[in-house]
């Protein structure tokens, strides 16, 4: 399989440590973590497979790392590359909102030519709204650590199966 760079930011290391348990589903070798507070463009060179995952931060907002970095996007192509997204989020305490950032960076990837990736479906959450639901399907997996820790480890190695058949 193709090199993987999984590019996250992370205010509390939940969506660090979910970035870490889907590397470690993959083969051996296969992802390179980047933290976004140290990330620059050119990291994202050399990729044609990406997991971008962010935390929906206070009232749907972007991650401050990704925040800071969301400017840079209008500089990139993404065109040719297949994304996957993961985001980590609250479904209850903010169910108007759940998922957020990563609907926000799909949004502004997918306008740049990046290939989405790796669907999740919404069954199974009780949330109200969230821009990163398309057609039905999250643009991605969904974890809510604060609600449904005990889904986690189940969803991430269903969603990597998922991802390594779209990668492939």
């Amino acid at each position: 399989m193709q090199k993987i760079g999984l590019f996250f930011g992370t205010q509390t290391g939940k969506t660090e440590s979910i970035a870490e348990m889907i590397r470690d589903e993959f083969e051996d070798g296969v992802i390179d973590l980047h933290d976004m507070a140290n990330v620059d463009v050119s990291d994202f060179d050399g990729y044609t497979n990406l997991i971008i995952a962010s935390p929906t931060w206070d009232i749907g907002e972007l991650q401050s790392d990704w925040e800071g970095f969301f400017p840079e996007f209008d500089t990139m192509d993404f065109t040719g590359k297949n994304i996957a997204y993961f985001g980590t989020g609250d479904q209850i305490g903010y169910a108007d909102n759940f998922m957020d950032a990563v609907g926000i960076l799909e949004a502004k990837i997918t306008a740049r030519g990046g290939k989405t990736i790796g669907y999740w479906s919404t069954d199974g959450y009780d949330f109200a709204e969230s821009k990163a639901v398309r057609n039905g399907k999250f643009v991605g997996l969904a974890i809510d650590e604060d609600n449904q820790s005990d889904l986690t480890e189940a969803r991430v190695k269903a969603w990597v199966a998922q991802v390594k058949q779209e990668f492939a």
